[in-house]
């Protein structure tokens, strides 16, 4: 008896074994496919045809006078991303809400982050190995909150990835279940799956990556924002919804009132304008604290017998050109020698290197030092190839924030960190809200909050309305609007990108304030600094969103300050000069606010740190000095031994190049160590060592001095750093 396939079984094997077939040679292609894509930004914005009225945003008079006059339900202290996490929590429950800040919104540790939106891949990994829930906890929080906050200022933020290179091959199963774990514990709300990648594709996408013995790498994802404007966004968005917020108010005394019970609970606050020195009383029925490293100053003002519970730490970060790191891939370095990690990512078209992690005190103008900078530096370059020479004149900025880590006052270890945030209340009901992290801030707003209802007795006529509630700017807001910016004003790509970016749809209002250019292209949009896509018309615009000092402008309205601390030192004076004009201010007034300014830069951003050459030994062949010599006898008409101005305008004169008088003397001071308005043969040669060592980079002075031979040279600002 013959056996008979029938056809529909037949058919379905050969179907079955040619899709096998296919599916094994379209496979890796695939995964190829999707491991490009992953590369890609993801957007999270939704198409919105039709844009809610947004109330208009008060004026800092109208807020002011609100302030004076109002009664309210909630006064928060500290205008950081944890305060305004709190005023717009409140505020969006129906409770009459107000905040008031000593600086300017974001001045303290929320504009000074990593700039990282994260669940933190390092507590994931102690709370598996310590078989800690409280950690595992926190992860899994932190990681929700991340996704909201992606998707609530989509114009803000974005997912990055980041590689975790491996040079041991016992390490890779380690780190790759790590980092699976990570997306596990993320679970829908993750960004993007992580992926392995061979050692010739990691160093294909990250190619100033160290070869020698790397094995592979892991990529994974988290998100990265424009900090200081994420924090600044929370506030107007609480401000539009109707809280009365203040920069630049500070706390001095706490009111307290006899509650019915006998007890003294706290009714307000006594504020000072730190502008006019105005005294202010504002009447509120419970007081949150939320003041970041101020916590402990605030309670003692409450209760000065209380103990203290902040822990200050101090984290440092540099900034370094572009090309230390590609455009859309960091870089963890998960061990450094002291084991702690540090973090290497691209931002803002520059490289964020970062950070350190040392006991400070508490300070109003934290400052960066030598001795950190140089930990950074060297850890760095464990990682970079020897082609790439780390050197101390690229560090572009440097700052320090401070961390306010906490002890629970509630736990009976008080000595011990806490992991988490903590909410304490003391006798006469004051609320504070200390520790946690940046990216988890509504959550703790959400339950400060509702610790406040609960203890002060609050009627607040909404639950928690914050998960997925839209920020500022992000309602009308898609990944296209910049094209209509180009089309519809004239600015050019960059620049309408970098306001689309910063303001969402709020953009437009800037470039309606934006003045023409005189040129063909672009029509409108006069740059603050050559170097960087902000305009004139954003100083006009941040005046009218409560900037008022020029440090508002250089260090949180812009990032100038951050990025690159000449080019903002550069930019001050015609920044200054628009202030003026939209605040009125006089002559003394603008020169006050240049001086502080430059203090700012010097005290908070490096720039006054000492300078790198001057500790750089003096060590050259004899053709070596001879060729220098050379070129300084040059420069020193009547061989005085030293070099002025007015020998540069003779040099740059008799070569035929034009040099305008500010640039010869900027020129000058770039080497004028003991600022007499001379450069002697020894600081010459000081900096013939420092470039050639690359404690400094591409200096004008050097290159006006060998002009002869190079016939002609660049007159713009050295691409040097501190």
């Amino acid at each position: 008896m013959r056996f008979r396939i029938p056809k529909r079984l037949l058919y379905a094997g050969l179907c079955f074994s040619g899709g096998t077939v296919v599916a094994a040679y379209v496979s890796p292609k695939f995964q190829e496919y999707s491991r490009k894509q992953m590369l890609l930004p993801r957007v999270y914005a939704e198409t919105q045809n039709i844009v809610p009225r947004i109330p208009p945003l008060p004026t800092r008079e109208q807020q002011l006078k609100s302030l004076e006059t109002g009664e309210f339900d909630i006064l928060i202290i500290g205008g950081g991303v944890t305060g305004a996490g709190v005023a717009l929590d409140a505020v969006s429950r129906g409770l009459r809400t107000a905040m008031v800040e000593k600086f300017d919104f974001s001045s303290g540790t929320s504009s000074r982050s990593t700039k990282l939106i994260h669940g933190g891949v390092r507590y994931l990994e102690k709370a598996v190995f310590n078989l800690d829930l409280e950690q595992y906890r926190m992860v899994k929080e932190a990681l929700a909150e991340r996704a909201n906050l992606l998707k609530i200022a989509p114009h803000l933020s974005y997912p990055l990835p980041i590689m975790l290179p491996v040079y041991k091959w016992w390490q890779l199963p380690k780190f790759w279940a790590g980092i699976k774990a990570y997306d596990l514990v993320a679970g829908r709300e993750v960004l993007k799956p992580s992926y392995y990648l061979s050692k010739r594709k990691a160093l294909e996408l990250f190619p100033m990556l160290k070869k020698d013995k790397l094995v592979g790498a892991i990529v994974y994802y988290d998100g990265q924002h424009n900090d200081a404007r994420m924090n600044i966004s929370i506030a107007l968005t609480a401000a539009r919804r109707g809280a009365s917020v203040a920069n630049h108010i500070e706390v001095t005394e706490l009111i307290k009132t006899t509650g019915t019970d006998g007890k003294e609970v706290l009714s307000g606050a006594k504020c000072v304008d730190q502008l006019t020195g105005k005294v202010i009383t504002v009447k509120a029925k419970c007081i949150v604290n939320a003041t970041g490293p101020y916590t402990d100053l605030i309670r003692t003002m409450d209760n000065p017998e209380v103990t203290n519970i902040c822990q200050p730490s101090s984290g440092v970060h540099i900034v370094l050109p572009d090309y230390y790191s590609p455009e859309q891939m960091g870089l963890l370095d998960p061990a450094t020698s002291d084991g702690r990690i540090i973090f290497f990512l691209p931002w803002q078209k520059a490289t964020l290197a970062g950070t350190t992690d040392n006991k400070c005190d508490i300070s109003d103008h934290p400052t960066p030092t030598e001795k950190e900078v140089e930990f950074i530096l060297k850890e760095i370059k464990n990682y970079l190839s020897p082609d790439v020479e780390v050197r101390r004149g690229d560090v572009l900025s440097a700052w320090s924030g401070i961390r306010p880590l906490v002890s629970d006052p509630n736990a009976k270890d008080t000595q011990s960190v806490a992991r988490n945030h903590i909410i304490e209340v003391s006798n006469s009901k004051l609320i504070t809200i200390a520790g946690g992290k940046w990216t988890t801030y509504r959550h703790m707003a959400e339950e400060t909050v509702d610790k406040a209802i609960e203890v002060c007795g609050l009627n607040a006529p909404n639950d928690c309305q914050t998960k997925g509630l839209l920020l500022e700017g992000a309602e009308g807001w898609s990944p296209t609007m910049f094209i209509r910016l180009v089309q519809d004003f004239g600015l050019e790509n960059e620049v309408a990108q970098h306001l689309s970016n910063t303001y969402g749809d709020k953009a437009f209002k800037v470039a309606k304030l934006a003045c023409l250019t005189g040129k063909r292209w672009p029509v409108v949009g006069k740059r603050l600094h050559e170097e960087f896509p902000y305009i004139e018309a954003e100083i006009k615009y941040a005046c009218r969103e409560y900037a008022i000092t020029s440090v508002d402008i250089l260090a949180r309205r812009t990032r100038l300050a951050f990025l690159n601390v000449h080019a903002a030192e550069e930019a001050l004076p015609r920044i200054v000069e628009i202030m003026a004009q939209e605040l009125g201010w006089n002559k003394g007034k603008q020169k006050e606010e240049i001086e502080q300014a430059k203090t700012f830069l010097k005290q908070e951003m490096g720039r006054d740190l000492k300078s790198a050459s001057t500790n750089v030994p003096i060590n050259f062949t004899k053709d070596e000095i001879d060729t220098y010599m050379k070129r300084f006898r040059a420069m020193d008409s009547g061989n005085k031994g030293y070099i002025t101005v007015n020998d540069i305008r003779m040099h740059f004169k008799k070569l035929g190049e034009f040099v305008t008088e500010q640039q010869l003397h900027d020129i000058l001071s770039e080497v004028d160590l003991t600022k007499n308005a001379q450069v002697s043969v020894g600081e010459y040669l000081q900096l013939m060592s420092a470039l050639k060592t690359g404690a400094v980079c591409n200096n004008r002075f050097a290159m006006a001095a060998q002009l002869e031979e190079q016939k002609r040279i660049p007159v713009n600002r050295s691409g040097g750093g501190l």
